[in-house]
């Protein structure tokens, strides 16, 4: 079996709990190195890993093939060129880029020089997704005309992370969940023929912009995106309104939790069944009414990086190629054009 030596950019959270775990437990990578600039936390978990404190010197370690770029936003667009110019394979953290034209030109150069390049979009992986996906695959609620996905949280005070709430391109709610969003309308439904978007800052304490809510054009349906940072009490996160029926689905994917709780990642069902119910589906199928409740599937983000690894033996193609992220971004700057001008954005 081949095994891809992987050097991880940050140990902030992002390497902590979504890419450190994953790289450690699939028998196809090896975690070679981690950048850490002044602490030393990925000693205790990872100490088989060599430590490097710039990621300029992990670029400079022959042995590793494939990097993930984990680092704040505004730092994507000049560390995935760094390491392409390299000759390093890239996993990049979405948002992939802050502008369209950066997101365009790294795919460019990915592809001039014939590397692999990847947007994690994990949450394609979580069971409330592809419970959505299943249903809207499936058909089952005959010809959809209204669809809402949110994604919402309870944060009311400032948090303290300057380059997800402060004065910093890339910062924002905006760059830092309508990405999950955004991709899983696309992957859905495809690119929408206009765009209609408020970007808002609801709370006082913080610089970037907490709230968005984005209107996606589609010849017969409407796709509205949805985030806010003070939902105490939370509503479905994910409403489909068709012809025949009703989908409404909870966001209840476990894995985040698992993962806080130090839990490891496997092939298996390592996150583990739901407690109870978390959709509910109503509709006709075959002239018969159902209205029912249900259950997600757990999700397992081991496949995001088993698919990786597929793609980088020849043995299947890249999950999330650099062209997914670039109509992510396209979507967003329309969305942020939209809220400065007030008008529709026509793709």
């Amino acid at each position: 079996m081949k095994i891809i030596k992987t050097g991880i950019a940050s140990y902030g959270m992002s390497g902590k709990l979504f890419h450190a775990p994953f790289i450690d437990a699939h028998p196809g990578y090896e975690l070679a190195a981690i950048v850490e600039r002044h602490r030393n936390d990925s000693r205790e978990r990872y100490p088989q890993a060599q430590l490097y404190r710039s990621f300029e010197d992990l670029l400079a370690d022959e042995s590793i093939e494939l990097v993930i770029v984990n680092t704040p936003t505004h730092t994507h667009y000049e560390y995935v060129q760094a390491a392409l110019r390299a000759g390093k394979k890239v996993i990049v953290e979405k948002p992939f880029t802050v502008l369209l034209r950066e997101a365009i030109e790294l795919a460019e150069l990915a592809e001039k020089k014939g590397l692999f390049l990847c947007i994690y979009q994990n949450r394609r992986y979580d069971g409330d997704y592809r419970a959505v996906k299943n249903v809207v695959e499936k058909n089952w609620l005959g010809d959809l005309r209204e669809v809402e996905i949110r994604y919402d949280r309870y944060r009311p005070a400032y948090g303290g992370k300057q380059h997800k709430e402060g004065d910093l391109p890339g910062a924002g709610i905006i760059y830092d969940l309508s990405p999950h969003l955004v991709d899983q309308a696309l992957q859905l439904f495809g690119r929408p023929e206009a765009v209609f978007a408020d970007v808002w800052k609801m709370r006082p304490d913080v610089q970037a912009r907490d709230y968005f809510e984005i209107l996606l054009y589609y010849q017969q349906c409407r796709v509205r995106l949805k985030a806010t940072c003070i939902a105490r009490e939370t509503v479905y996160a994910y409403m489909l309104q068709g012809m025949k029926g009703s989908f409404l689905q909870h966001r209840s994917d476990l894995q985040e939790q698992k993962l806080l709780d130090a839990v490891k990642p496997s092939f298996e069902n390592w996150s583990g069944e739901l407690p109870g119910p978390d959709g509910l589906l109503h509709t006709e199928i075959n002239g018969e009414v159902i209205k029912q409740q249900t259950i997600s599937s757990p999700g397992n983000y081991m496949f995001f990086f088993d698919d990786v690894y597929k793609a980088l033996t020849g043995q299947g193609p890249n999950p999330v190629p650099a062209s997914d992220g670039v109509r992510t971004i396209e979507i967003i700057e329309a969305a942020l054009q939209s809220s400065a001008e007030g008008k529709k954005i026509y793709l």
